[in-house]
């Protein structure tokens, strides 16, 4: 699913808001395997880099999940050229150990609080690991590039092509109707009905500058907001253009967010399901 405004990851120093899935009563698809806290190995090449210079490169990451729709990526501390992140002197003590606070620095840029080093001596389950802001990196596993955040290994997405007839409204005022969906299926969340743009009626839609991304799906290419009398509901639809290729069934297709519209499967109105998204 397209996040819009993904949840934040922050380092484990503080009580999350979340929709705990398991007792979501209108959930209709499996939750998430992993919880809070978990850590795991990352069996994967992982490389980092700031304003174009290699800040780590390791096979020995560590998953640890902040929260439990993702992990983050832990990088060993001897991994890291640490000749890039001068120490802030701001040394904090949270869930998971003691570390300090860092800046990542190169010849040309700096940014401050941009990685946290938690004591190789300090123990816990991460001592001697690095835990980097997201945005301030350009990642890559392997020789792909990743974007958004890691891809959850508990997390399986397919799109299929169905003909289930799919209706969607807002307020009585239909958006969409098609009987050749794509249905998108993704672990932890809602089904997604992907229409063709023939099947929707744009004439109740208002084009937005919100872009979001997803690493399974990619860089979405295009919102909309619906217009039913005088009222607006912001961002209500999406799609993507050139989206990944594990996902390219639904390629130019839209889908709406089942959080915000009335979905109708095959005649039955589905619930509204409450999900970290919306």
């Amino acid at each position: 699913m397209a996040s819009v405004n993904p949840p934040p990851t922050k380092a484990l120093d503080k009580e999350h808001k979340v929709i705990p899935e398991s007792t979501n009563p209108n959930r209709d698809y499996p939750q998430m395997a992993a919880e809070r806290g978990r850590i795991e190995p990352a069996p994967r090449r992982v490389r980092g880099y700031f304003d174009n210079i290699l800040i780590f490169d390791t096979t020995r990451a560590r998953y640890v999940w902040e929260v439990p729709y993702y992990p983050q990526y832990y990088i060993p501390l001897s991994d890291v050229r640490m000749e890039h992140l001068p120490d802030e002197d701001h040394p904090q003590r949270l869930q998971l150990g003691p570390s300090r606070l860092h800046s990542l620095t190169t010849d040309r840029l700096t940014r401050k609080a941009a990685a946290r080093v938690y004591d190789t001596n300090g123990g816990g389950p991460v001592a001697g690991y690095v835990r980097f802001e997201w945005e301030t990196l350009d990642w890559f596993e392997e020789d792909e590039r990743i974007i958004g955040h890691p891809r959850n290994p508990y997390v399986r997405i397919d799109a299929l092509r169905s003909h289930r007839c799919v209706r969607v409204e807002i307020e009585g005022v239909v958006l969409a109707e098609t009987r050749s969906p794509v249905l998108l299926f993704e672990t932890g969340l809602p089904t997604r009905y992907y229409l063709d743009r023939t099947d929707v009626k744009f004439e109740h839609l208002e084009t937005s500058n919100t872009q979001s991304v997803c690493p399974y799906k990619g860089i979405t290419s295009g919102y909309w907001s619906a217009r039913v009398g005088d009222t607006v509901h912001s961002d209500v639809a999406w799609t993507y253009h050139y989206p990944m290729l594990q996902v390219a069934p639904i390629t130019g297709l839209i889908a709406f967010y089942n959080e915000t519209v009335d979905t109708f499967l095959d005649g039955d109105k589905l619930p509204r399901p409450q999900t970290h998204f919306v």
